[in-house]
C-alpha cells in the first residue's frame, strides 16, 4: 500500500505524472511528521553526497567539464529543431519509426498502439523517467497490458503501489525492513524465510525478474542521451537490467523527452564524465548500452528487429521560450541537486507530487505545466527551496536554479495579480514596506519604531500569537530580538566619537 499520506500514483491524461493533488506547503507538513522518512532520507543523500564528493575531488579540471557540459547544452537547445530532424533521418535510415507526441495522452496511446500491434500483453522496461512523466504504466494497464519495471528501485515502487520520490533513487523513502515486507506480500514464490538483507533482495528480485526477461516479446526504454549525428539512443545504468532489455524482446519502444539530444559523439564523451560522478558517486557508469536502429550479423537477428522512438514535447516547447527557464532543459537527471537540498532531504520527493522532485522539480514542473497565478499544486514550488545555492555549486551542466526560482516566484505573483483585483495580504504588506523603504525619513522612523517591539520577543519566539497572515510567517520562524540601537544610530555615535578623537 502506498506510504501514509500518500495517496498512491494518479495521472493527468494531460501532462502525466507532472503535478499532485496538494501543494507543497500541505503535503510537506505530512512529510515532516513521518520520522522514519527523515531517517531514511537522511542517512542515504549523505551517504551519496559523500561518494560524489570524493570522486568529484579527483578530477582537476571538473569546473572545465562542467563548463563544457552547460555550453553544449546551450547550443543544442539553439538548434534543437534541426537537431530533432536529423535524429529522425538518421534513426529512419537504419531502420526505426519516429513518432512525435505533443503531450502525455498523445505518447501513451502511440505506446499502446504499438504494443497491441504485436498481439503481447506483457511489456518489460527499463527505468524511465519519460515514462513515469507521462504515466504510461497506468495507460498501458487500462488497455489490458502489463507492464513489469526491471530497475530494482523501480520494481519496489511498483511493488508497493507507491510513487518514486528520487530522480536516481526512486525508492529511497523505503527502508530495508519495508522493502523484505513488500516482497513477502507482493513477489510470487518468494522465500518466506528471506531476511532484510541487500543482497537477499536483490537476489529475490533477480529471481522473479528473469522469468520475465526471458519470454518478453516487447520492450519499453527511455534514453538518457541521443545522438543527433548517428541516430544513436544511449541508457546507462547500474544493475544490467537495461541490457537485457534492449537485446533480448522482439521489438523495442524508446519515449525520449526532446530536449536529451547531444549533436555528435564527442560531446555525448563530456556528459559520459559528468553523469556518473554526479548521479551514483562512480568514476565510470557500470553498464552504458547504446543501440542505433536495427542489426543483424550474417544474416542472423541482432537484438530487437523492430524499434520505435517517440518524442515527448508534453510542455517542453512552452520552456524553451524563455530565455532562462529554458536552461533547466539543460538537466541530465543526475540528481546531485537533491542530494544536496536541505528542503528535499526533510520533506521527501513525494511532497511535490511530480514525478521530478527537488530543486530541479521545484523549476522543471511548473515549466512544463505553466503557472497560472492560482492555487494549482505546482504554483506552489518555486516557493519549495531555501535559495541557499547547493543546487547551483553542484549541477554538472551549471543550472542556474536559484535564479529560475526567483523568476518564478516573481511569474506567480504577476500572474494572481492579473487573475484578481483584491490584492492579497502580503501583497499590501509588500507595498507597505516598499513605501516605508522608499524615503529614507520613514525608514529611519520605522527602524526606531521597531525596538518598541522587544518586550512581545523572547527567546526568538513572540511571546502573544499573532493573528493571521502573521501567524504565518512567526509559526516557523524564529524572530530575533531588535537590537538596543539601529545601525543609524550607531553610526551617528561612531562619527561623534571620531570627530571627539580627531579634536582631541
Amino acid at each position: 500500500m502506498p506510504r501514509a499520506g500518500h495517496p498512491g500514483p494518479t495521472a493527468d491524461t494531460a501532462v502525466g505524472h507532472l503535478q499532485g493533488e496538494r501543494d507543497f506547503p500541505t503535503a510537506a507538513r505530512d512529510a515532516l511528521s513521518d520520522s522514519q522518512l527523515r531517517r531514511n532520507l537522511g542517512h542515504a543523500t549523505a551517504t551519496i553526497r559523500a561518494k560524489r564528493a570524493s570522486v568529484v575531488g579527483e578530477v582537476p579540471d571538473w569546473e572545465a567539464l562542467r563548463d563544457a557540459g552547460s555550453a553544449i547544452k546551450t547550443d543544442t537547445m539553439a538548434r534543437l529543431p534541426e537537431l530533432l530532424e536529423q535524429l529522425e533521418t538518421e534513426v529512419t535510415a537504419r531502420g526505426g519509426v519516429v513518432h512525435w507526441a505533443r503531450d502525455a495522452a498523445e505518447a501513451n496511446a502511440i505506446v499502446t498502439r504499438l504494443v497491441k500491434q504485436t498481439g503481447e500483453t506483457e511489456v518489460v522496461k527499463v527505468k524511465s523517467m519519460a515514462t513515469q512523466e507521462i504515466g504510461l504504466n497506468e495507460a498501458l494497464e487500462d488497455a489490458g497490458i502489463t507492464a513489469y519495471e526491471t530497475d530494482l528501485a523501480e520494481l519496489i515502487v511498483q511493488l508497493g503501489h507507491d510513487a518514486p520520490s528520487h530522480i536516481l533513487v526512486p525508492a529511497i523513502h523505503r527502508g530495508r525492513s519495508e522493502i523484505r515486507e513488500i516482497f513477502l506480500r507482493e513477489m510470487p514464490n518468494v522465500d518466506p524465510a528471506i531476511t532484510d538483507d541487500p543482497r537477499a533482495l536483490a537476489e529475490a528480485a533477480r529471481g522473479y525478474l528473469r522469468r520475465r526477461f526471458l519470454r518478453a516479446k516487447v520492450a519499453i526504454s527511455g534514453a538518457n542521451f541521443a545522438v543527433a549525428d548517428t541516430g544513436t539512443l544511449v541508457v546507462l545504468e547500474s544493475e544490467g537490467n537495461g541490457r537485457m532489455c534492449l537485446t533480448l524482446p522482439e521489438t523495442l519502444i524508446t519515449v525520449m523527452g526532446i530536449e536529451k539530444l547531444v549533436p555528435t559523439w564527442r560531446d555525448l564523451e563530456v556528459f559520459l564524465q559528468l553523469l556518473p560522478r554526479s548521479s551514483t558517486g562512480e568514476r565510470m557508469n557500470p553498464y552504458t548500452s547504446a543501440w542505433t536502429g536495427v542489426h543483424s550479423t550474417e544474416g542472423v537477428p541482432d537484438g530487437p528487429q523492430t524499434f520505435h522512438l517517440v518524442l515527448l514535447d508534453n510542455g517542453r516547447t512552452a520552456a524553451l521560450a524563455d530565455e532562462l527557464g529554458r536552461t533547466a532543459l539543460h538537466c541530465i537527471r543526475c540528481s546531485a541537486c537533491l542530494n544536496v537540498c536541505p528542503v528535499y532531504e526533510r520533506t521527501g520527493g513525494h511532497a511535490y507530487g511530480s514525478v521530478y522532485p527537488g530543486p530541479i522539480g521545484a523549476v522543471l514542473s511548473p515549466q512544463l505545466t505553466g503557472i497560472t497565478g492560482g492555487d494549482e499544486p505546482n504554483d506552489s514550488l518555486p516557493f519549495a527551496s531555501s535559495l541557499c545555492g547547493a543546487c547551483y555549486q553542484v549541477c554538472p551542466v551549471k543550472i542556474d536554479i536559484p535564479s529560475i526560482l526567483v523568476q518564478l516566484r516573481a511569474e506567480h505573483v504577476e500572474a494572481r495579480k492579473a487573475r484578481s483585483k483584491v490584492p492579497t495580504a502580503e501583497a499590501v504588506a509588500m507595498a507597505a514596506a516598499a513605501w516605508t523603504m522608499g524615503d529614507e525619513g520613514r525608514f529611519a522612523k520605522a527602524g526606531r519604531a521597531a525596538r518598541m517591539g522587544s518586550p512581545m520577543i523572547r527567546r526568538g519566539r513572540v511571546r502573544v500569537p499573532l493573528p493571521p497572515p502573521l501567524s504565518g510567517w512567526t509559526a516557523s520562524r524564529d524572530v530575533p530580538s531588535p537590537p538596543p540601537e539601529t545601525f543609524r544610530e550607531w553610526w551617528a555615535h561612531r562619527d561623534q566619537s571620531d570627530a571627539s578623537e580627531a579634536r582631541a
